[in-house]
């Protein structure tokens, strides 16, 4: 009996046996996820970045978003505790009633100065800004016109809000542009595009699709979780490294707890836009603010980013350093993505598929493999998690690498070593397994 089925035997067996009952339709679903190879598991860690302990085992991980290496500094860790002596560690009520401190009024300056934008407004997380904004701008009759790899909370955001959700192809501003000709009688129309892609590290062109949206009377959201801090001269984001006047971005939203290492998110824009977020958004009037003791370490992070550009200058030393060695894993059938920030994809190629395997289409042998290099990678105390569908497409299944300016030279040397002996040993075992044959070549 396999580990899915049993998930099914044990929920009749405790429980109510008839098909509509929670227990037999959960336990259904759940069993499907393990014969599609998607089945997730949480792993409890202690210890801080990026050298965790899971189970006693010590691991170097390469799949935190803590991209400047700060959730782990004391300097933080002491403003978090000045904070909570001074504000208490949490808000105690929502910002419209008496939950809005010091802390967050001084943060949301200093969040909308670094974006370039009037002012900014905190949220607890990147789901809720996303979510605060869509619904916000948009509804029924409107449309939101999306990158076709957007996150999530995007699409579940548009959703939410009732409005039509139309895609355009990845990164492709004419495509957009065209889309965006065929929409002129709706009532509303917002482009939306993530800065950096989180599952492959590209980047959105903004400036084109700036354009797009000027010529046709739309207003572009730019959702730069995985950009803020990171990119720019100053850490300002995708906007700030590709020249982009920030007044042409109507809502910009980034994350704390990327590169800045706290927690809590924030919409930035302009006057008009803040305000009608605090009268109509939602998740920002129903629900307790944010921490004031993270707001306060918050600023701490913002003081780093600012004064010691030599971090962002490590990250792409090491961003460097990692695609250089990892260029030779195409041999294998293991490509990298073309991504010049943190998030570095190796993706699965197809000759790892076996047929017949589990799955729709036959990517599950995909899946699979992307499992088993994960695996292997964590047998040599080296953490980086596979990435499966439904996050990626079918068929395009990957261990998505991420840097960290805490890693050092040694650290991706290190990673890379493991990573070309796990993929030729799982390599060799998988063609004695099937003669020696690959997928493509038994397909011609």
């Amino acid at each position: 009996m396999t580990a899915a089925s049993e998930y099914v035997v044990k929920s009749v067996m405790q429980g109510d046996t008839r098909k509509d009952s929670l227990e037999c339709v959960l336990a259904a679903r759940l069993a499907r996820q393990h014969a599609l190879q998607r089945y997730r598991r949480r792993h409890t860690t202690a210890g801080k970045g990026p050298h965790f302990l899971r189970q006693g085992q010590g691991y170097l991980t390469f799949c935190s978003n803590d991209y400047l290496g700060l959730a782990g500094d004391p300097r933080l860790a002491e403003a978090l505790a000045e904070g909570a002596r001074r504000f208490g560690t949490g808000g105690g009520a929502s910002h419209l009633v008496c939950g809005h401190s010091e802390a967050h009024e001084i943060l949301e300056a200093r969040l909308a100065a670094l974006t370039g934008q009037p002012r900014a407004l905190l949220f607890s997380s990147g789901y809720q800004a996303n979510l605060g904004v869509i619904s916000t701008l948009l509804g029924r009759g409107d449309v939101a016109l999306h990158d076709r790899l957007n996150h999530a909370s995007l699409l579940d955001a548009t959703r939410l809000a009732g409005a039509s959700l139309v895609r355009f192809a990845h990164r492709d501003a004419v495509d957009c542009g065209e889309r965006l000709s065929s929409l002129a009688t709706a009532r509303r129309t917002l482009v939306v595009t993530d800065g950096v892609f989180s599952m492959d590290g590209d980047v959105a062109d903004l400036p084109a699709l700036a354009a797009r949206c000027e010529r046709h009377r739309a207003w572009l959201m730019v959702d730069d979780a995985h950009g803020l801090g990171v990119l720019g001269t100053d850490g300002g984001g995708t906007w700030q490294a590709q020249s982009l006047e920030p007044g042409r971005i109507a809502a910009s939203v980034g994350t704390l707890g990327k590169a800045l290492g706290t927690q809590g998110a924030f919409v930035a824009g302009s006057e008009t836009l803040i305000e009608a977020l605090i009268q109509f958004a939602r998740p920002y009037i129903y629900t307790t603010s944010l921490s004031p003791a993270l707001a306060w370490a918050t600023l701490t992070s913002l003081d780093i980013v600012r004064d010691e550009p030599e971090r962002r200058a490590h990250l792409s030393t090491l961003i460097e350093r990692f695609r250089l060695q990892a260029a030779g894993l195409a041999e294998l059938d293991l490509h990298l993505a073309p991504s010049i920030t943190p998030i570095q994809p190796l993706i699965v190629g197809p000759s790892w598929s076996v047929p017949g395997s589990g799955g729709q289409g036959g990517q599950g042998g995909n899946e699979a493999a992307a499992l088993a290099l994960a695996a292997a990678l964590e047998r040599a105390a080296i953490w980086c998690s596979a990435i499966r569908p439904p996050t990626v497409p079918a068929g395009t299944s990957r261990l998505r690498f991420t840097l960290s300016a805490a890693h050092t030279l040694e650290e991706v040397d290190r990673l890379i070593g493991v990573l070309f002996d796990a993929a030729r040993r799982l390599r060799s075992a998988r063609e004695t397994l099937t003669g020696g044959t690959s997928t493509r070549e038994a397909s011609t």
